[in-house]
């Protein structure tokens, strides 16, 4: 008998893990959206992902900037100063803290 199995691709193993990045201290974006420690920013967007992608984000209308979810599925809050691995709650808590994520955030590193 055979073994089925799924062969992850190096190019999709890195896709994964740098779709979201810190292209400087204290601020973190994905293929959408860049965010500092204000929350979601349309200057910063602009800024590392070019005017289109700024201006598309932000043409959705009013949105909450201080509370977002990033590609990777990871969700950072600005009044918590928090970023965790998702943004599912389990018997009444967020999930677990992304201590990566909230540090390239919030402690500048």
């Amino acid at each position: 008998m055979g073994c089925t199995c799924l062969m992850l691709s190096s190019a999709a193993i890195a896709k994964t893990s740098s779709s979201v990045y810190s292209p400087t201290k204290g601020v973190i974006c994905d293929k959408y959206i860049c965010a500092d420690k204000k929350g979601v920013s349309k200057k910063l967007t602009a800024k590392y992902l070019g005017t289109y992608k700024a201006n598309k984000a932000f043409s959705q209308g009013d949105f909450d900037t201080s509370a977002f979810t990033l590609s990777n599925g990871v969700f950072c809050d600005i009044k918590t100063k928090l970023c965790h691995v998702d943004r599912y709650f389990e018997n009444g808590h967020r999930s677990k803290i992304d201590r990566k994520m909230t540090d390239k955030l919030f402690k500048n590193k």
